[in-house]
């Protein structure tokens, strides 16, 4: 290294693959590159899941098939004195609006729609970007990545809110409210998307961070 620091310029992140030893995923024990079973906690070590990036295309493929129909089909039938009405996702988001519960329909419309189109944007961004070298902050995809990981679990509010009804507005003669055939492609499709999230393995990140820096 000279004394105007360029040589720190050229310096990349040492990973246990570099240093010849391979990180336990479960309880994060390194062992010797080569090692299978972690002497710890009898998890399989692995240092680069070789099928992930399969598994990630597949779950988010068939998470986008079932987001289609849950917003197309409708995710509440309401039936009152025998007259029955259907609402979608985004219908519901409206008749809120439209009966002043602004609130509520900001936060149905953010977690029913935003958060589960960010995320298959987001994955797939992820997924796209590992395939070959790139110049991107390997700390910012890795953030990107947990903030995937931890907001998917909020893209259920609306099957909650379904299940709440349901639960509640059982009038008998006067009202019930059915879950439509979008809340179990809804339910579906977010199950879909964080398996295709937790397929993804992270590692890849720095792997062609690595490359870019050996060019």
């Amino acid at each position: 290294m000279d004394g105007t620091g360029h040589g720190a310029e050229n310096l990349k992140a040492l990973t246990a693959l570099d240093a010849g030893l391979v990180g336990c995923r479960h309880c994060t024990r390194v062992a010797p590159l080569g090692a299978t079973i972690c002497t710890r906690c009898g998890g399989a070590l692995e240092s680069r899941d070789r099928t992930s990036m399969q598994r990630v295309w597949a779950w988010w493929l068939v998470g986008l098939l079932f987001f289609i129909p849950a917003n197309l089909y409708p995710m509440l039938i309401t039936q009152t004195v025998g007259r029955a009405s259907e609402a979608t996702i985004v219908g519901g988001v409206i008749e809120l609006a439209q009966h002043g519960a602004y609130g509520v329909a900001g936060i149905v419309f953010f977690a029913s729609i935003i958060i589960p189109v960010g995320k298959f944007i987001a994955i797939g961004y992820l997924a796209l970007i590992v395939r070959k070298p790139h110049g991107h902050k390997p700390k910012s995809l890795l953030h990107l990545f947990e903030v995937v990981e931890w907001i998917g679990r909020w893209s259920m509010i609306d099957v909650f809110v379904v299940a709440i009804l349901v639960a509640l507005v059982q009038f008998n003669l006067l009202a019930t409210i059915n879950p439509g055939i979008a809340a179990v492609c809804f339910a579906l499709s977010v199950v879909f998307t964080m398996l295709s999230a937790l397929s993804f393995d992270s590692r890849r990140i720095w792997d062609q961070i690595e490359t870019i820096a050996d060019e």
